[in-house]
């Protein structure tokens, strides 16, 4: 039976179950498409996707041109794609499953015998065999038998979406070569890039890992801003120079990472392994700090050019990065609640694509904002800033991604 026979339900129509959902409904696949948040499915139903990223009005056309449908209800399907949140824990650094476990259970309790669960959120390794494995038998069936799992992490960024669902390789993990083939041939619906296939827990460590591995090499970015600093060098050309060697290519350093996957995924090693993720636990903690080293900065700033009011500084960018409405794990709202321990905050903040109030001293106007203050601190390089640099000329800019030619302050 090909993948155009079966009925598919995607649980968690957020930034990744959406574009997902969408995807299979709009080449071909009868896709229902669940969140429990009411608001949601009523938006979806009404026409109206949930949050903005390039061409995804267009697809959301073409799926519901097809056979997509939105619920608040789990439908009885042949393929589960569970596609919740996975935060850690604060504490001990670990992924923290609930978010899937209640999600699976709820699956659970409809899902007809021979039917294949699918999860794609973002776990550590064994995550799937200590927390979800055991549901099944919970609920009667066996694995292999009567009922099939599979893992396949998604791939995707805000901002560049629909390109690299489409485009970027994909990993399906599955107990079964026929399950793993079964599901390869789900995602080759829409994706274009290589589909591995190998073991659950195989798929699992590679997604860690890939993430694991950007957030060090932005560590490293970040720690040679803070050495270029006490020696007053420009991090930006050391990293210029240095990048002209053939097997260099350090990135840019900023002012924290977020989103919820370089920033959140690889403490899930930290909490798994504990010292045996010594480097790993030293660039994060090197990540983690960037919002206090740029607090500092802006102290030092405003003592530098005689900015005693801290409402005439503003905080330029509120996403977690450029062109894209996703505020996640913000550098700017960490370092906004880095202000409040110094008693520090009054700062004046705007951001274009953050409509709702989601911090003190928000505004919603550019020209308001920039009349409003003499320090102006940019956390993100959305595009407006780059073609409205001008209106920042007499202010006392400190730059901290690299796009204002004449900022008096850099990272």
């Amino acid at each position: 039976m090909s993948v155009f026979d079966k009925k598919v339900g995607v649980i968690g129509l957020g930034y990744i179950g959406l574009p997902t959902a969408l995807s299979l409904a709009a080449n071909g696949v009868d896709v229902t498409g669940v969140d429990i948040k009411e608001e949601t499915v009523a938006s979806l139903r009404a026409g109206k996707v949930t949050f903005k990223e390039d061409g995804l009005d267009g697809l959301f056309a073409a799926a519901v041109a097809k056979k997509m449908t939105f619920s608040t209800e789990y439908p009885v399907a042949d393929i589960y794609v569970v596609t919740m949140p996975t935060p850690y824990d604060e504490m001990t650094k670990k992924v923290d499953a609930s978010f899937i476990v209640r999600a699976v259970d709820s699956v659970l309790d409809v899902m007809p015998k021979g039917a294949v669960v699918v999860v794609e959120s973002t776990v550590s390794p064994g995550t799937i065999d200590e927390h979800v494995r055991p549901l099944f038998a919970r609920h009667g069936f066996t694995l292999g038998a009567d009922a099939h799992l599979a893992h396949a992490p998604e791939r995707i960024i805000p901002g560049n979406m629909l390109y690299e669902l489409e485009h970027n390789a994909r990993t399906v993990g599955a107990d079964e070569p026929e399950i793993a083939e079964l599901i390869r041939e789900l995602y080759g619906t829409f994706c274009k890039g290589e589909i591995v296939t190998t073991d659950i827990r195989t798929a699992e460590m590679t997604k860690i890992v890939e993430n694991t591995f950007r957030s060090i090499n932005i560590a490293y970015a970040n720690e040679l801003a803070k050495l270029c600093r006490v020696k007053g060098m420009d991090v930006q050309e050391v990293i210029r120079i240095a990048n002209k060697h053939p097997r260099v290519n350090i990135l840019s350093p900023g002012p924290g990472v977020g989103g919820h996957c370089i920033s959140v995924d690889p403490w899930f090693l930290v909490g798994d392994f504990g010292s045996l993720a010594e480097l790993t636990f030293a660039a994060v903690s090197v990540n983690a700090s960037m919002p206090e080293f740029v607090l500092e900065r802006i102290s030092g700033i405003k003592e530098k050019y005689g900015i005693k009011d801290n409402s005439r500084v503003g905080l330029y960018g509120l996403t977690y990065k450029e062109d894209v409405d996703d505020i996640r794990e913000s550098p700017t709202l960490q370092l906004l609640d880095c202000m409040k321990h110094h008693l520090a905050s009054g700062v004046k903040v705007y951001d274009p694509f953050v409509k709702d109030d989601v911090c003190d001293g928000q505004m919603h106007d550019f020209d308001e904002f920039v009349n409003a203050v003499d320090l102006v601190v940019i956390l993100v390089g959305h595009t407006e800033i780059k073609q409205r640099m001008s209106a920042l000329e007499g202010k006392t800019v400190f730059d901290t991604r690299n796009v204002c030619p004449f900022a008096q302050e850099k990272l």
